[in-house]
C-alpha cells in the first residue's frame, strides 16, 4: 500500500462558513426588523384591530419595518440554513431571490431615469397625501417632521392647506391655522428646547418674513438639488450594493457547484 488515497470535490469551508456568518447577521436583524415593526403596531392596536390597517390615509411607516424585516429574514434563513445543512434547495431559492431583488432595482432606477418627470409627480402625490393624513399616525407624523428637516411641503409651505388643521380657510377653527408643523422652522442652534409653537400663523406673514420663520422651499425640489449635489456618493452607495448582491449570488452558487459535484463524485 503506498498510503494514498483519492481525494475527490470538496465542499469550500471558506465558502460555506462565509455564507453561513453574514446571514445570520442578516437573520436576526430581519427579525429584529419584524418585531419592531410588530410592536409599534401592537402600540397602536392595529394588532388587536387589523381593519385598521387601511383607516390610514397616508402611509404607514410600519409597513418600512415588516416589508424589509420580512424580505431580510427569508433571505437570511434560506442563506444561514443553506449553507449550513448545504442544502441546494434553499441556496438556489437564496441565489434567485437575490437575484430577482438585484432586478428589480436595476429595473426601478432605469425607470426613474427615464421617467424622471412622472416619479417627481407621483412622489408630489405620495407627499401631499401623506400632509392630509399628518395628524392621523404618530409613526407617519414623525416620518413627516424627520423629512422636513431642511424643507417644507411637497413643492412649498402652502402645500400644508391641504390639512385640515392647518388650511387657511374661514371655517378653520383650529389654533394651527395658516401655520406649519414645527419641523418647517428654520433652527436656531442656540435654542435648546424645541418650540412645537414656532410655526402657528406663520404663512399669514408676507413671503419675505416667512423666509425668516420657516423653510419655504418644499422637499421635492430639495431633494432633486441633494441628488445633485451628491451624485457621485449616491451612485457609489447604489454600485456598492449591487456589487453585494452579485457576490452573494456568485458565493451561493459556486457553493451549490461544490455540493452537487461532491454528491456526484459519492
Amino acid at each position: 500500500m503506498s498510503g494514498k488515497h483519492y481525494k475527490g470535490p470538496e465542499v469550500s469551508c471558506c465558502i460555506k462558513y462565509f455564507i453561513f456568518g453574514f446571514n445570520v447577521i442578516f437573520w436576526f436583524l430581519g427579525i429584529t426588523f419584524l418585531g419592531i415593526g410588530l410592536w409599534a403596531w401592537n402600540e397602536k392596536g392595529v394588532l388587536s384591530n387589523i381593519s385598521s390597517i387601511t383607516d390610514l390615509g397616508g402611509f404607514d411607516p410600519v409597513w418600512l419595518f415588516l416589508v424589509v424585516g420580512g424580505v431580510m429574514f427569508i433571505l437570511g434563513f434560506a442563506g444561514c440554513i443553506g449553507a449550513l445543512r448545504e442544502n441546494t434547495f434553499l441556496l438556489k431559492f437564496f441565489s434567485v431571490f437575490l437575484g430577482i431583488i438585484f432586478f428589480l432595482e436595476l429595473t426601478a432606477g432605469v425607470l426613474a431615469f427615464v421617467f424622471k418627470d412622472w416619479i417627481k409627480d407621483q412622489l408630489y402625490f405620495f407627499i401631499n397625501n401623506n400632509i392630509r393624513a399628518y395628524r392621523d399616525d404618530i409613526d407617519l407624523q414623525n416620518l413627516i417632521d424627520f423629512t422636513q428637516e431642511y424643507c417644507c411641503g411637497a413643492f412649498g409651505a402652502d402645500d400644508w392647506n391641504l390639512n385640515i388643521y392647518f388650511n387657511c380657510t374661514d371655517s378653520n377653527a383650529s389654533r394651527e391655522r395658516c401655520g406649519v408643523p414645527f419641523s418647517c422652522c428654520t433652527k436656531d442652534p442656540a435654542e435648546d428646547v424645541i418650540n412645537t409653537q414656532c410655526g402657528y400663523d406663520a404663512r399669514q406673514k408676507p413671503e419675505v418674513d416667512q423666509q425668516i420663520v420657516i423653510y419655504t422651499k418644499g422637499c421635492v425640489p430639495q431633494f432633486e438639488k441633494w441628488l445633485q449635489d451628491n451624485l457621485t456618493i449616491v451612485a457609489g452607495i447604489f454600485i456598492g450594493i449591487a456589487l453585494l448582491q452579485i457576490f452573494g449570488i456568485c458565493l451561493a452558487q459556486n457553493l451549490v457547484s461544490d455540493i452537487e459535484a461532491v454528491r456526484a463524485s459519492w
